[in-house]
């Protein structure tokens, strides 16, 4: 993307509001308002930049539709709305794309790389840019430039925040700020309420944001640095498994939107708590369905037991089922992929109902660490059957789509 030097073109970023639901959509209508990188609190980014750039005046003062100093016409916005965004964002509007970038000391199509990354909507030339702004570009260039990063990493890094910032900021005002802005009192606004809540709310969920980043950061650089070498360091094995809700698309056509959605949300916050207490990691919920990883299959085997038992014992959820695998997994912005993934999906839909099954290098996993017997004769010879925690049978060979046929094992808890 480029643009000739009066700045005209179409290079912009993109709005707040896009979303990494796979095909999401995005606002069409507004401007970027989001700014993800340190330094967007109120009033903290720097100063006007040396290179001097016209003092424009805000387009809430020039009226509707109005052209600026640069003759670009924007659509006048709600005076409130402006108000809300400029606490949420610590700054006034002050630059186009071409004035930020260009701020910044950056070309406009990096520009439009970062901004675009981080899930911004395109807004042409429109004056809708802040000081944080400006300062968010020149921290990822500055990062480039110092070698630290290379250009394709910190678009990644722009990527990744903005997509994980993108659904935490949905699911609080969709969830959140929703039901705590209910009038307190008749002939009060949902909007009056707005402001003063989100001007007490700020500064301790921003707080609290950061503060919940740095502990899982810690968690994450601790699992890695502890791995026996380099090589495993990079080519790390886990066990990945999918929890799955059984005839979940027949309640849908029985269930209310709302009575479905109560289910789905404690689906999601019971198989967090569990993952999450017993030190496997929720990589990503897909309503009907939850996909964990945990760094070895012991682990990975309790919390799938104790989802079918916690999910048996509620008589208001339908029934889980369960597939497990163990090996070498790719992982992409908290994602993770691969042959491995592929197969403990594929195992999920043929396991019966309240039931695992594994692969059978997850079987192979629990014999190796001592945590289930390779036979039951194996177990009755122990001196203590007691040891084993858990048991494993096999089953018949299964044609799986696209990975052929496999032999699924059984998992259950020894008694």
């Amino acid at each position: 993307m480029t643009v000739d030097d009066t700045g005209s073109g179409n290079g912009a970023p993109r709005g707040p509001r896009g979303r990494d639901t796979g095909g999401g959509s995005e606002a069409s209508g507004s401007p970027a308002s989001g700014d993800p990188a340190p330094g967007g609190r109120r009033g903290s980014g720097p100063g006007a930049p040396e290179r001097g750039l016209p003092d424009l005046p805000d387009r809430a003062e020039r009226g509707p539709d109005q052209p600026d100093d640069a003759g670009h016409t924007e659509p006048r916005q709600d005076p409130l709305a402006l108000r809300i965004e400029g606490l949420i964002l610590g700054a006034e509007r002050r630059y186009t794309p071409f004035q930020a970038a260009r701020a910044a000391g950056v070309s406009m199509e990096l520009a439009s790389r970062f901004w675009r990354a981080m899930g911004f909507a395109d807004i042409g030339q429109a004056k809708a840019l802040t000081e944080a702004d400006v300062l968010a570009l020149r921290r990822l260039a500055g990062l480039v430039e110092a070698g630290l990063l290379s250009e394709a990493m910190a678009v990644q890094v722009a990527r990744s925040t903005g997509q994980t910032t993108a659904r935490l900021a949905e699911w609080q005002i969709d969830s959140f700020l929703e039901g705590l802005t209910e009038p307190p009192e008749p002939g009060m606004t949902r909007t009056e309420v707005t402001y003063p809540l989100i001007e007490l709310l700020l500064p301790e969920l921003e707080e609290f944001l950061v503060y919940v980043w740095r502990r899982q950061l810690a968690a994450s650089t601790g699992r890695v640095i502890q791995v026996a070498d380099d090589e495993e360091m990079v080519d790390r094995r886990f066990a990945v498994a999918f929890a799955d809700l059984v005839g979940f698309t027949r309640l849908t056509r029985r269930m209310e939107e709302e009575e479905l959605g109560e289910l789905v949300e404690a689906f999601e916050t019971t198989a967090a708590d569990l993952v999450a207490a017993r030190g496997g990691r929720l990589v990503k919920t897909l309503g009907d369905e939850v996909l964990f990883a945990a760094d070895d299959a012991g682990t990975a085997a309790e919390i799938a037991l104790l989802l079918i038992e916690t999910m048996a014992n509620d008589g208001s959820m339908p029934e889980l089922r369960v597939g497990m695998t163990f090996g070498t997994i790719t992982t992409r912005m908290g994602d993770v992929f691969g042959t491995t993934v592929n197969l403990a999906s594929r195992l999920t839909s043929i396991a019966p109902k309240n039931a695992i099954l594994v692969d059978s290098a997850f079987a192979a996993e629990l014999v190796r660490t001592g945590e289930a017997p390779a036979s039951e004769a194996e177990a009755a010879a122990a001196e203590d059957p007691g040891e084993y925690r858990f048991a494993l049978q096999p089953m018949h060979q299964r044609p799986v789509r696209g990975l052929g046929a496999v032999e699924p094992w059984l998992l259950t808890r020894r008694d």
